[in-house]
């Protein structure tokens, strides 16, 4: 029997063009750097009801789980291997504050082409991925070569370990009712 792969979900608030960035404090994985709000899904729970439910917990913003795009997934090797799923939340509504004191201690607005040294490097590639859909493979170069692109996708884009996946049905669905 398998454990399970910890899942992570993180959610992307624009607001004016700038992206909202938490810096992580007082929990001994990443602190000191800026992620994006978003937390682990919990047993039982979708990707976006985690979504909604962490953003609510850590910044007070309320989605609908409609309104949650679907960005990418990181498959990275970290302290285990780990799996993140990245969307964008198109509508929200409220002020961000800081909800969890205890596990943030700042809360930041920055446009795209701006964001701050001090960041989680694999967030950073996630925002560095471009235009959705896509996939990232980080921190298996050792043993993974660079792939060819998958059927049906675009060129490579940026690094070896970057996969572009194909749209399917739900991802089209989704870029149409935007």
């Amino acid at each position: 029997m398998h454990a399970g792969i910890p899942t992570g979900v993180h959610v992307l608030c624009r607001r004016e063009g700038r992206l909202l960035l938490m810096r992580r404090a007082g929990t001994g994985f990443f602190d000191g750097l800026f992620s994006l709000p978003g937390g682990h899904v919990e047993p039982g729970e979708s990707v976006r009801a985690a979504a909604r439910r962490e953003l609510r917990e850590e910044t007070g913003l309320e989605v609908e789980e409609g309104a949650l795009a679907w960005l990418g997934v990181v498959h990275r090797r970290s302290d285990t291997n780990r799996i993140d799923f990245f969307l964008a939340a198109e509508r929200f509504a409220g002020e961000p504050a800081i909800l969890e004191p205890h596990k943030c201690d700042r809360l930041e607005w920055h446009a795209p082409g701006t964001l701050p040294e001090h960041m989680v490097d694999y967030v950073r590639a996630a925002l560095a991925a471009g235009p959705a859909p896509w996939i990232l493979e980080l921190g298996w170069e050792e043993t993974v070569p660079a792939q060819a692109p998958m059927s049906g996708s675009s060129p490579q884009t940026g690094s070896p370990e970057t996969v572009r996946a194909p749209v399917g049905a739900a991802q089209a669905a989704n870029a149409a009712a935007r």
